[in-house]
């Protein structure tokens, strides 16, 4: 479960980062104040003939219609991140406790531990339950 999740995780970053290199133009037509068409790829259709005249007989200028271009741009350059100065980090540091601890722990002898060998006396009842007494 863990594997599909970093999986899914890792294709969706790819696309966010992917669609954030995009560059892509919006385009808008207006007739009058309302929005008529919108178009991401290619050219907006304009308005009919019809539109047209009775958008000119409501208003006093020439042309109500006009087109508006947006054209927005993606990331032209991605930081990466500082992956060899993390990986440089952890392997000094493993390396760094590794002989420190190698060196630390060469010189000692050994201790003379006196209860090793010590066998507890076996138990013919047990107590607790003997005089019921639970420790909760």
């Amino acid at each position: 479960m863990k594997k599909f999740v970093s999986k899914i995780t890792a294709t969706l970053l790819a696309l966010v980062v992917l669609l954030s290199t995009f560059s892509f133009n919006v385009e808008k037509h207006f007739c009058g104040d309302s929005l008529v068409a919108i178009s991401y790829v290619g050219n907006v259709d304009s308005c009919n003939d019809v539109e047209k005249d009775s958008c000119e007989s409501k208003t006093i200028e020439p042309s109500c219609c006009k087109d508006d271009t947006e054209f927005l741009k993606g990331q032209t350059q991605i930081q990466k991140s500082p992956v060899e100065k993390v990986i440089f980090a952890k392997i000094a540091t493993a390396v760094t406790s590794y002989i420190y601890n190698k060196q630390l722990f060469l010189n000692l002898e050994k201790q003379f531990v006196p209860h090793r060998l010590y066998i507890p006396p076996k138990l013919f009842s047990d107590i607790q339950v003997l005089h019921e007494i639970f420790i909760i």
